[in-house]
């Protein structure tokens, strides 16, 4: 049983490039097939959609906002309100671990990055002006978000 299990742990480990080698696309074309072109410049290459423009500014259906990349669960209808801002904006996240931030310093503003943490996709900003009860303002692309709507 121990020469098995020995012979399987070196097999595995001597053949994980085979077996786990994807040679027809690379990561980041693959992103652009499954993406518009304007979800993978916001997304992808951390661009910003035009305030006021984006389908989920004024989108009012109850669901779950999520990742357009890989349908991670970002945001819920319930914490969505409206800043003013143009952009999609949420008081808090559905959960904190879905989502990251990054300090970003670009534009010569100091800002808070966030992204998707099970992809790495850039969603938005966010910022500590928000309403109660978390004083947050996540201030997300629309291009970054697709919606599951509640089935009620």
């Amino acid at each position: 049983m121990s020469i098995l299990i020995i012979y399987f742990v070196l097999f595995s480990f001597l053949n994980w490039d085979i077996v786990n080698k994807d040679t027809s696309m690379t990561l980041d074309e693959k992103w652009k097939d499954k993406l518009t072109e304007e979800e993978y410049k916001v997304t992808r290459q951390c661009g910003t959609e035009p305030a006021f423009s984006g389908k989920y500014y004024n989108y009012k259906e109850q669901g779950i906002y999520k990742c357009v990349c890989c349908d991670a669960e970002l945001f819920s209808s319930s914490t969505k309100y409206d800043s003013g801002s143009g952009w999609p904006s949420f008081y808090d996240s559905v959960d904190k671990s879905a989502i990251k931030e990054i300090e970003d310093n670009s534009l010569g503003m100091k800002r808070v990055e966030i992204k998707c943490a099970k992809c790495n996709a850039h969603l938005g900003h966010v910022f500590p002006d928000g309403p109660n009860p978390t004083g947050m303002r996540y201030c997300i692309n629309s291009l970054s978000l697709d919606f599951d709507k509640d089935d009620q």
